[in-house]
């Protein structure tokens, strides 16, 4: 691999990269906001010279983006090493927080491993879990979430699209339902951030996690959003910085950088545009199957199984191709067995194994996507004459 710049080569090879969700190229209007402040005002913001001051400005200039763009308050954010770490804050802190009231917490079958591997660590912990089954669509229903609802229900934690079938929950009517009853609500909107609208001051989310490498942003940072007045437990004690909730020196030059990518247009009409033609050109493809919902997915999801073919296979193919695509979650592709959400929409065994996800960003091209589909249908056609 060859890196000239800011391009990356392969093999002399332009690169095709499909693997967004996954993460995402940063910025250059973010790679140079973050430049000063890893290079020039390097200073710790609880320190009280200029260099100090001036990251302390330049935080709470980015907290201000940030909830700018979700429509809450500046004090409800905050930031954390990622989406793994805001999950699991938002699950633990509630949870220890409010154990005197209750102990049980609903869930779904579906939600990304930083949810349901503290929810099986809560279990161990004398917490009751209940995880919601989805349909063939990955949808929730809403009527499943109303009779698991018990006296003892504290937390209902249900992710805004998820991050392998790119389908998008119907947590508008789930905040309702959680409201009526007095129960706090938490969504994982770590893909759906900047894709999809999300008005906090129109819907009583109580917690909210977001990260920034799915945007255009730095890895190694995220936020968890907090409505004031909650009070939750800290994972991390110390020094006592994001108003006590998350101790630990900021990263500065990251959170800069995350309060850029705020602020630069996603496209998301432009992916939609590309997503349709990706899904419409692959099906054409003979025994292919899309997952997810057809309509209610994310502007930049598109999962899909092939008949017959290895997907391990597949994607070694379309790499030597320099086409950069995932088995589904980058947390779980390097495991050879089917993906629990594939499983949980019924999908069979073959098919899942079968299955890749590609994911768009504001930078695919028309040409990228027709050269894509071009070749997909390439590798799919040549794989299946070796075996008939």
């Amino acid at each position: 691999m060859i890196i000239i710049g800011n391009k990356t080569k392969m093999s002399n090879k332009k690169i095709i990269y499909l693997d967004n969700a996954a993460s995402t190229r940063i910025d250059d209007s973010v790679a140079k906001a973050m430049h000063d402040f890893s290079t020039y005002y390097y200073g710790n913001p609880s320190s009280n010279h200029y260099f100090g001051k001036k990251s302390k400005e330049a935080m709470e200039s980015a907290r201000f983006n940030i909830a700018k763009s979700l429509n809450c308050l500046p004090e409800e954010i905050i930031f954390t090493s990622g989406g793994t770490e805001s999950n699991n804050l938002a699950l633990f802190g509630i949870a220890e927080s409010l154990k005197h009231k209750g102990n049980h917490i609903i869930t779904s079958q579906i939600e990304h491993s930083s949810i349901l591997e503290a929810c099986k660590a809560l279990e161990k912990k004398g917490y009751e879990i209940t995880y919601i089954p989805v349909d063939k669509y990955g949808l929730i229903s809403l009527e499943s979430i109303k009779n698991s609802i018990k006296s003892k229900t504290i937390i209902i934690s249900i992710m805004h699209a998820n991050n392998e079938i790119g389908t998008i929950q119907p947590i508008e009517e789930i905040i309702l339902l959680a409201n009526k009853h007095n129960i706090l609500f938490h969504t994982d909107a770590v893909q759906s951030y900047k894709k999809i609208d999300i008005n906090l001051n129109k819907f009583k989310i109580d917690s909210l996690t977001i990260s920034s490498h799915k945007i255009h942003g730095p890895k190694g940072v995220g936020a968890l959003f907090l409505r004031k007045g909650l009070q939750i437990t800290p994972l991390i004690y110390g020094g006592g910085q994001e108003n006590n909730h998350r101790s630990g020196t900021e990263n500065i030059s990251a959170i800069v950088g995350f309060g850029e990518a705020v602020k630069t247009n996603q496209k998301t009409k432009q992916m939609i545009v590309r997503r349709d033609l990706l899904i419409k050109s692959l099906l054409n493809i003979k025994g292919t199957k899309l997952n997810g919902h057809p309509e209610k997915r994310l502007c930049n999801n598109v999962n899909i199984s092939f008949e017959g073919i290895e997907a391990e296979t597949l994607l070694d193919h379309l790499n030597n191709s320099s086409i950069m695509a995932s088995i589904g979650s980058a947390c779980h592709s390097h495991k050879l067995e089917p993906s629990y959400v594939l499983n949980a929409i019924g999908l069979s065994e073959e098919l899942s194994l079968g299955t890749i996800r590609l994911t768009l960003s504001k930078y695919t091209t028309d040409s990228e996507i027709n050269n894509t589909i071009k070749k997909i249908t390439k590798i799919i056609n040549s794989l299946r004459k070796l075996v008939d």
